[in-house]
């Protein structure tokens, strides 16, 4: 099979973000148009009022208007043939979704998808590792499988298992823009509810099975790049890095000490997770004590990629 060009969008409750791409589904080659990130925080007080602010509807539409122009940029039509739009946690917890879909189908012509928790862990999963274990001995032997993948949302978190294909999965309430708004800076309460999802989560996928531990998503990538002490957020070695449990506990430490401002004067922060990142910290380091994991590696490629190959495998 020849690659084919699609763009993939991931809606979530924190971001919301853009990839157009050549993909071969067959491979698992893929390679970056465009890639880019806008934090529209879409679930602003959908947790306490279960209906999606205007205010957030504005700035996530406001982004769909300005990846419209880059699709059409790449040669991309704005059709459900060859652009794939999923939404995921605030948009499926909220009464309003309708006027979500709404907007989005009229901007671009395509209908959102709000996925299932179940759905979003296998899309997470297939981004995450397609390049780990691809055909022809394009894995990466230094990784090996079986895999535990998270994706650390703003409103829920991701567990899948497996090697080659998925072995179980369970999405649970607890993300970085959830929690906040929840407790705020009562980390004993956001500590108890991250300690009752993972046991919900443990249900249904043995947390201690795997052999590589995989994390996704902006808290992951963010505490990645402040152990790494980078002076700038960098994609390129964030993607792939291992970090010892040592370091994450330092680093979500040095957050529950800091103050909003010296937390924003963290390079590696992108503005939109100042307030959010100390929760997510917590949820990552509670994730790798659970397991038992000696070290995390984190990675680049995620739901994202995942719906990008979902939307080439369907592209005609």
């Amino acid at each position: 099979m020849t690659s084919k060009r699609v763009a993939a969008i991931d809606c979530g409750t924190n971001s919301i973000r853009l990839l157009v791409a050549d993909v071969d589904p067959e491979s698992g080659a893929l390679a970056d148009l465009d890639r880019r990130m806008r934090i529209v925080r879409l679930g602003q007080g959908v947790d306490r009022t279960g209906r999606l602010a205007p205010e957030a509807l504005e700035r996530t539409f406001a982004a769909c208007r300005e990846y419209a122009e880059a699709i059409a940029s790449y040669g991309v039509p704005l059709s459900p043939e060859r652009i794939r739009f999923v939404a995921t946690s605030a948009s499926r917890d909220a009464e309003n979704r309708e006027d979500f879909v709404r907007g989005v189908r009229e901007i671009l012509s395509v209908e959102p998808q709000v996925i299932t928790g179940e759905e979003e862990a296998q899309l997470s999963f297939t981004g995450a590792t397609a390049e780990l274990h691809g055909p022809g001995g394009a894995g990466v032997p230094e990784l090996p499988g079986p895999y535990l993948v998270f994706d650390l949302g703003g409103g829920s978190t991701e567990f899948v298992l497996g090697t080659d294909e998925v072995q179980a999965a369970r999405s649970v309430d607890i993300g970085c823009v959830r929690l906040t708004e929840r407790h705020g800076t009562d980390f004993a309460a956001i500590r108890e509810d991250i300690a009752k999802a993972l046991d919900e989560a443990a249900e249904t996928v043995p947390l201690d099975a795997a052999t590589t531990l995989v994390g996704l998503a902006g808290t992951v990538t963010t505490v990645a790049g402040i152990a790494l002490g980078l002076p700038a957020y960098d994609s390129e070695r964030i993607h792939h890095a291992r970090i010892p449990l040592q370091q994450v506990r330092e680093v979500t430490e040095r957050l529950l000490r800091s103050t909003h401002e010296e937390r924003a004067a963290i390079p590696v922060i992108h503005p939109g997770r100042v307030d959010v990142i100390t929760a997510g910290s917590l949820v990552l380091l509670s994730i790798m004590e659970r397991t038992g994991a000696a070290e995390l590696v984190a990675s680049e490629h995620d739901i994202l990629d995942g719906i990008a190959f979902s939307a080439a495998r369907a592209a005609r």
